[in-house]
């Protein structure tokens, strides 16, 4: 079990990484109704990944 809350806050890291390199791709690129519907999905990994990188596990 401690090895898996270790690796946590690292899956969360690439999370955001991955999620900003795909609103990066999209932004030049692409119909306006994919850059949208990749901006919304981004913002929702995003805010996954922040949760599992900075989450608490002290208690």
């Amino acid at each position: 079990m401690v090895d898996r809350e270790q690796r946590t806050p690292f899956y969360g890291v690439v999370m955001i990484l991955a999620a900003l390199g795909a609103s990066m791709a999209v932004s030049f690129y692409g119909p306006t109704w994919l850059r949208v519907t990749v901006y919304i999905l981004t913002t929702m990994v995003i805010v996954v990944g922040g949760v599992m990188t900075f989450r608490d596990y002290s208690h």
